[in-house]
């Protein structure tokens, strides 16, 4: 093809060289490729303006989403140190409540103690409620809550087997007046 076209002009060359353009049809050219009116968003100033407020955005909400990353990681870092300090002071807890119901039960002595149960297991549904809350959404407030309601529970262990002790000695200084008196 690019032998044809060589071809054509070397036989017409004659033809080509004879003729002149009109002095006129380089500024009809121009007038023709030029644009008519200049649009709103043709201007390079419009551009550079919307590129600066895009860029502006843009940087607001990488710094709001990573402000926001960093405050969520921080309070899971807080629920999990409260989640595991009150893991340890829970052991402790239970095993004292453990062993203070296990004095309790050594005393075989019902007669008293339906107030007690109705009482402590009421603390133990309120504690298990507590527990659960606590895994779900763990925070110091929860966690105080589950402290409190086992010091409760420690507390009146305690003062049941206070009455227990004192009714035990009592019984103890009865069944010794019985016998000095036969």
């Amino acid at each position: 093809m690019k032998d044809e076209l060589e071809d054509f002009v070397n036989r017409n060359r004659a033809a080509f060289d004879d003729l002149e353009a009109p002095r006129d049809s380089w500024s009809v050219i121009e007038n023709t490729l030029r644009f008519k009116s200049q649009s709103l968003w043709q201007s390079v100033a419009i551009w550079r303006a919307a590129a600066v407020l895009f860029m502006a955005t843009t940087a607001y909400f990488m710094i709001a989403t990573s402000m926001t990353k960093r405050s969520t990681v921080h309070e899971q870092h807080v629920a999990s140190v409260a989640l595991r300090e009150f893991q340890d002071v829970e052991t402790y807890y239970v095993r004292q409540i453990d062993d203070k119901v296990k004095l309790i039960d050594n005393f075989k002595q019902s007669d008293g103690l339906n107030g007690f149960t109705h009482d402590f297991h009421q603390l133990e549904a309120m504690y298990m409620v507590l527990k659960e809350q606590m895994k779900t959404n763990p925070s110091d407030k929860v966690k105080d809550a589950l402290v409190l309601n086992l010091l409760v529970r420690i507390d009146l262990l305690n003062q049941q087997l206070h009455k227990l002790e004192d009714g035990h000695e009592a019984d103890k200084e009865e069944n010794k007046d019985k016998d000095r008196s036969v």
